[in-house]
């Protein structure tokens, strides 16, 4: 930096900044490098310097990411999205591209199977504390991202492609898997081949009677947002999936209630849509999450609504 602009108080180029400070991380100066990203990052935003202020944390989180500096590259990467709200950015596809990128950078790393002896145990329970970081990382960079994205031009609900991304991490890093939180965002997403391809992941994995759950309440939650397209791709996206790899969907009542759930739809028939609640009604019962789901469904197609019924997916939202 040269004299005047010291004497000035001037900020460097934020190139210059970057490279400095990626210099301290590549020496393993991790803490004293990330506080400062975070206290040059906030000093360009106070100048109303936002674009060099972003470059910085950009930097900083993918370069603490890569270094293995998860809690680290999480922190900076939530700023990143901070930045965003101050500078009042617009969601757009560049910004999109950029927050991708970060997401990109929170690893995949498999649990430890096949554990025999104590080392093995010792190693499991340090892999799923690791693995714990990483998705609480990744979660609140996600979920300050889809809450930007929703003020700042993206749906209402958020990003479409924030959700995917969302509940991807959420299915492939999280030591005991939601499904129920998994397919909320996937709902809120725009990807149902992608969404179908991890239902037939699961369905390898669950234990008995959780597979067709786990279908039944992925089609209900398009449902209770009046996504009847949708719904109708998961099913058959799931179809072909498993007929590519030699394989059916579940054999069982609430299966076959789904399957008459969505006949029922498109033929606008609530007078079925009643029946099928009450002939299969052991069947929606297994799932308190189920009859909360449907009778939304009801609202949404048939305009039918009880009295005081909560928002299930709201608060299924808001939950998490």
């Amino acid at each position: 930096m040269s004299r005047s602009r010291g004497r000035r108080g001037e900020l460097p180029p934020s190139q210059e900044t970057i490279e400095k400070l990626e210099k301290m991380v590549d020496a393993c100066n991790f803490y004293e490098a990330q506080q400062m990203y975070k206290s040059l990052s906030a000093r360009y935003a106070a100048s109303e310097k936002h674009a060099e202020a972003l470059d910085i944390l950009q930097s900083g989180a993918l370069i603490q990411l890569k270094h293995g500096q998860i809690t680290c590259g999480a922190e900076l990467a939530v700023l990143f999205v901070e930045t965003l709200v101050k500078g009042k950015y617009s969601y757009n596809e560049e910004t999109l591209d950029r927050v991708r990128k970060m997401y990109e950078g929170f690893p995949n790393i498999p649990i430890p199977e096949h554990l025999d002896d104590d080392d093995d145990m010792q190693k499991l329970s340090e892999a799923l504390v690791a693995a714990k970081v990483r998705v609480e990382g990744c979660l609140s960079f996600l979920r300050a991202a889809i809450k930007w994205s929703s003020e700042f031009g993206a749906p209402k609900t958020g990003s479409p492609q924030l959700h995917n991304m969302l509940a991807e991490y959420l299915y492939s890093e999280s030591p005991e898997v939601d499904m129920t939180k998994v397919s909320s965002h996937f709902v809120r997403g725009n990807d149902p081949e992608k969404f179908a391809s991890v239902l037939v992941n699961f369905m390898g994995k669950c234990y008995p009677g959780e597979d067709d759950m786990a279908i039944a309440r992925a089609v209900m939650l398009y449902l209770s947002q009046g996504n009847l397209r949708d719904a109708n791709n998961l099913m058959d996206e799931l179809n072909k999936q498993l007929e590519h790899k030699q394989l059916e969907l579940p054999d069982s009542d609430l299966i076959q209630f789904i399957k008459y759930l969505l006949q029922a739809l498109e033929r606008d028939s609530f007078p079925l849509f009643k029946i099928l609640r009450q002939k299969y009604k052991t069947s929606i019962d297994r799932e308190s999450l189920f009859d909360g789901l449907l009778d939304e469904i009801a609202e949404k197609f048939y305009g039918i609504r009880r009295s005081g019924l909560p928002d299930i997916f709201g608060d299924l939202l808001r939950m998490m």
